[in-house]
């Protein structure tokens, strides 16, 4: 059972659901974002048009949900004959090959201890739709969020970066979110090769390769730094 504007009481017997949404920092308490790539009903326009979400804003949409414990439902809106149109089917292509490289970091994770760091965190969120933050937003290299599962921590960078490489300022040596825990392993999942990093007080700064393995926001892999 899921209802919208819940209060702390509520929350305790019902999912809170926030329509064409996000919240604006991480839960305690599950949740989840209902939403379409286009409208809730199936316009032609909108197909005409091309203004269907892509897979890169409902992939980025879907790593801020998961890192700050929520769900995503998405709705793809059929036409009459019930079989999706052209721009559809593109769109579900993309997003399954996404999650064929990086839903390791999505299925069966948990939230950490912070959700997510960089501007997009820093700043005031744009109000969504019906509420919450909007979960449609621009992103920069310097985004990123976290999940774990296990003795792994995933570390979502939301927009590959032009120089090849990246700073995890939550993994600074002796941080907050890992006191005195050391990276013992840096992976890219979806690349074959080794992934150079060093660790300092400013970060875990990475060293990516020259092609990205996937069209949209990368997951680094990272030991060490959560108990078995």
């Amino acid at each position: 059972m899921t209802g919208k504007g819940l209060n702390a009481q509520q929350r305790r017997a019902l999912l809170l659901d926030v329509e064409r949404g996000v919240t604006n920092g991480g839960e305690t308490q599950p949740w989840q974002t209902d939403t379409c790539i286009g409208s809730w009903h199936y316009e032609r326009s909108v197909f005409e048009q091309h203004k269907y979400k892509t897979a890169l804003q409902v992939s980025q949409m879907l790593i801020d949900i998961v890192s700050k414990n929520g769900n995503l439902q998405l709705s793809i809106p059929l036409p009459g004959h019930g079989a999706p149109d052209a721009d559809e089917l593109k769109f579900l292509e993309e997003l399954t090959a996404w999650m064929d490289v990086n839903s390791e970091g999505i299925h069966g994770t948990r939230p950490w201890k912070v959700y997510g760091e960089g501007p997009s965190v820093a700043a005031q969120s744009p109000r969504g739709q019906f509420g919450g933050a909007r979960d449609v937003r621009p992103y920069t290299p310097e985004d990123m969020r976290f999940t774990m599962k296990g003795d792994s921590l995933y570390a979502f960078i939301m927009v590959w970066p032009e120089t090849k490489s990246a700073v995890v300022k939550s993994l600074a040596a002796n941080s907050p979110q890992i006191g005195e825990r050391k990276v013992a392993d840096v992976s890219l999942l979806g690349h074959g090769g080794k992934i150079e990093w060093t660790q300092d007080e400013k970060g875990l700064n990475v060293k990516l390769p020259d092609q990205p393995p996937c069209a949209s926001a990368v997951t680094l892999k990272i030991k060490g730094v959560i108990a078995a």
